[in-house]
């Protein structure tokens, strides 16, 4: 099939890409000349394991190009996905601009047939909006040209989105047209073997799926969050009770990892959507906006931790002196996106505490900068930023740091005193390997070492 994708970010890319992989024949098109000149000599704008390669590998053999004549592209292709930003407003509302713009651009320039998809996360209602939009432009020229408008959102986690497009483990489609749900089943046919992954069912239901399971995901990750706070004070671990409580089918051990809370382009703004359309309903999802406080609070979490070893209660700056090194900056592992990282939050407490702060992360430095800039220090070797710190702070579970040289960390810090915001360690075994060891939710009373 011949593919349109609009809007070359994280999802457009991704997209345009696995579908090229499958035989079609794609252009993904953007407004940012700079991004397309350089995605054209193999310049990949965002870190996503295995797609630089095959991007290179389908735009060598003709199935995968790039361009900013939007009207060519439109022209050119059946299936029009709209893969464009959707940035929170203020009021936690999605912002529509960029989505009933394209909308508006593909009414102005469609000359066939189409099927338009909405791939960007909005809100419910979307489709109608857009399909408002091509009418209107079709009216302006006096033309009758049939379309149908598609809700397709997209369930990529980011550091595993070539796996999910590819082998996903269900697809849905909003459709109101019987012809339209063939050929998009058709056209994700390769990428699923059993046809119940496919979910059909009418466009407003698939808009409010998206925003469903990521607000579902949400309330697991705050409740354990909770979960994890509460064995501290009773002195349970929660590294138990998530064995305990996953092991019941009906509730799994995904998403049960207590942490320093959620961030990414996706729960916190799909979290605060939903928020504002039951509002906008007249409806009060109470426990919707108890998860995004729970949240926020939970980022406090681990920077409270290191202000209160340090004795700085009732001090005005009572980190200061303190030098922190911190390992992650990324919202998770295997992705730069610092999009509502919580490393923004807990860096910036330490800050505002008086402490100088030296930061890892594999892969994320070039974002982060553009948060922090030169308010804190970067290294290239995680090592290298523990020379003669006051403490480790652990921030992001990459790989990298699951097995380090804890001997080597205990001989470069000033003292061994870690703070692992992601349990990646076993308490007991930090305590014998000498370390102050504070983790979220662990045996309830953190463990400390013999030393003084």
């Amino acid at each position: 099939m011949r593919i349109c994708v609009i809007g070359t970010g994280y999802v457009g890319l991704v997209v345009g890409t696995c579908f090229a992989e499958s035989g079609n024949n794609v252009v993904c098109v953007d407004i940012d000349e700079a991004k397309i000149e350089g995605l054209k000599n193999g310049v990949i704008p965002i870190y996503e394991p295995g797609l630089k390669e095959l991007i290179l590998k389908n735009a060598g053999e003709g199935r995968l190009s790039f361009t900013t004549d939007l009207a060519f592209a439109v022209k050119s292709s059946l299936l029009q996905f709209i893969a464009v930003g959707t940035p929170p407003g203020e009021d936690g509302s999605a912002d529509l601009n960029h989505v009933l713009g394209v909308a508006r651009e593909i009414g102005r320039h469609m000359d066939s047939f189409k099927i338009v998809v909405d791939k960007s996360t909005v809100p419910v209602g979307t489709a109608d909006k857009v399909r408002t939009a091509i009418r209107q432009e079709l009216d302006a020229r006096k033309v009758d040209i049939e379309f149908d408008v598609v809700s397709n959102p997209e369930f990529l986690k980011e550091g595993a989105a070539i796996d999910d497009f590819t082998r996903p483990d269900r697809v849905v489609i909003g459709v109101d047209d019987v012809r339209t749900a063939e050929i998009m089943k058709e056209l994700y046919a390769p990428f699923v073997r059993k046809s119940n992954r496919i979910i059909v069912m009418d466009v407003r239901s698939a808009e409010m799926t998206k925003y469903a399971a990521n607000a579902m995901l949400a309330v697991k990750i705050s409740f354990m969050n909770q979960m994890a706070n509460l064995c501290e004070l009773l002195g349970a671990d929660v590294a138990a009770v998530r064995e305990g409580i996953g092991s019941d089918s009906r509730i799994g051990y995904d998403f049960l990892f207590p942490g320093v809370g959620y961030g990414g382009s996706c729960f916190p703004k799909d979290v605060k959507a939903l928020v504002r359309t039951s509002a906008e309903s007249g409806y009060d999802f109470v426990m919707l906006k108890a998860v995004e406080e729970v949240n926020e609070r939970q980022k406090q979490v681990l920077s409270g931790k290191i202000i209160s070893y340090f004795g700085g209660d009732g001090k005005a700056r009572p980190l200061e002196g303190r030098r922190i090194a911190v390992w992650g900056l990324s919202f998770k592992p295997r992705t730069d996106d610092m999009r509502e990282a919580p490393s923004i939050v807990i860096i910036n407490t330490l800050l505002e505490a008086g402490a100088r702060v030296s930061a890892h992360d594999p892969v994320a430095v070039k974002e982060a900068k553009k948060v922090f800039g030169d308010r804190i220090t970067y290294a290239s070797n995680e090592y290298e930023i523990l020379k003669d710190a006051d403490a480790l702070a652990i921030v992001t579970e990459w790989n990298e740091y699951r097995n380090p040289d804890f001997e080597r960390i205990a001989e470069l810090l000033k003292r061994p005193v870690i703070f692992d915001g992601r349990n990646l360690y076993e308490p007991r075994r930090m305590k014998y390997l000498g370390f102050d060891y504070f983790a979220i939710g662990r045996n309830g009373k953190q463990f400390t070492s013999e030393r003084g």
